[in-house]
């Protein structure tokens, strides 16, 4: 973690109300997570790409803290489930409750209502708790009380969960993998960061005393400018070559799928505008191809729980396939 010194390219494409909005939503950010620049840069492009985060590595490098930074930082309805092994569906997405005063039942929202909601150790739960988050992940809606009913945008899970071979941990099955845009890792702190650490104690209060530097209004009129972003035809073809590589490739039992293409390519288009530009370059789909696609496969000799071996054959893969001029 480092200090509150911002990078020079995130003060290089200010120019734009816009662009200023997301390089003051990185700084606030950085100013309790430090040294972490490319976490914080890949969370907000997938803030952005309207996608969802999976924060994984072990306790006590600040993932809920990363998480709860980029809360406080938009101007948007917050809500945070700590899963637990005894965690009910109904805790997640809301229950029916019978009022006396009308002799019907009334249902009562969930904490998924909102905005950016944090799932705390989402693998400390059972699969079926897991399974209440899928619906909203993929659809934006919950189904409840015999309706379904559409989420408010912008809607964003950020999840964490300790490494898979930890005690009491369930493995998160394919399906809700694949509904997370990225996946991120955090590392331990070099030394000198870890002594701005312990001096600061960003979890206390410069945690608590981060503002909203963005608004709801500002966020969605971002996430709209990234799908205006241009994916020219050459790198269409560019990601479809990748995910029919990684489908061939002999060390993947299942390789990328049409919905991990998708992903691949929303993600390029929130990084080329993060870098102030209006198209995308091969540049943003390789930055993104290890955090967007590693969870998505599955390798031949690992398995299901090989996420950092599904990294190293998507290098593989990359050096393959020819990148478009």
């Amino acid at each position: 973690m480092i200090g509150l010194n911002v990078p020079k390219s995130w003060l290089a494409w200010t120019e734009s109300p816009m662009n200023s909005d997301i390089a003051a939503l990185r700084e606030n950010i950085a100013r309790v997570i430090f040294g972490q620049q490319q976490a914080i840069d890949r969370l907000v492009r997938c803030l952005l790409a309207r996608g969802h985060a999976l924060i994984e590595d072990v306790p006590g490098v600040g993932k809920t803290v990363l998480a709860s930074a980029l809360s406080r930082s938009v101007d948007c309805s917050f809500s945070r489930i700590q899963l637990t092994p005894d965690t009910l569906p109904s805790d997640v997405l809301g229950v029916s409750v019978f009022d006396k005063s009308t002799n019907e039942f009334a249902y009562k929202p969930g904490p998924i209502f909102a905005n950016i909601v944090l799932a705390d150790e989402i693998n400390r739960t059972p699969p079926r708790t897991q399974a209440a988050l899928l619906e909203a992940m993929a659809e934006g809606t919950v189904s409840a009380d015999g309706r379904v009913i559409a989420l408010a945008q912008p809607f964003m899970v950020v999840a964490t969960q300790n490494p898979f071979d930890f005690e009491g941990t369930y493995l998160l099955p394919e399906n809700q993998l694949d509904r997370f845009l990225m996946r991120l890792s955090l590392g331990y702190p070099s030394p000198a960061e870890e002594a701005r650490v312990l001096e600061v104690r960003p979890a206390n209060t410069p945690l608590h005393e981060l503002r909203p530097v963005m608004t709801r209004a500002q966020l969605l009129d971002a996430q709209a400018a990234v799908d205006r972003v241009k994916l020219a035809r050459p790198l269409l073809d560019y990601i479809v070559a990748l995910a029919n590589a990684s489908r061939k490739h002999t060390g993947l039992l299942h390789g990328l799928s049409p919905r991990g293409s998708l992903a691949l390519a929303q993600a390029a288009r929130a990084t080329a505008f993060c870098e102030g530009r209006d198209h995308v370059i091969p540049e943003d789909i390789l930055d993104n191809v290890e955090v967007v696609c590693a969870h998505r496969v599955v390798s031949r000799s690992v398995g299901r729980a090989g996420l950092d071996g599904t990294a190293s054959i998507l290098k593989e893969v990359v050096q393959q396939v020819a990148s478009p001029v």
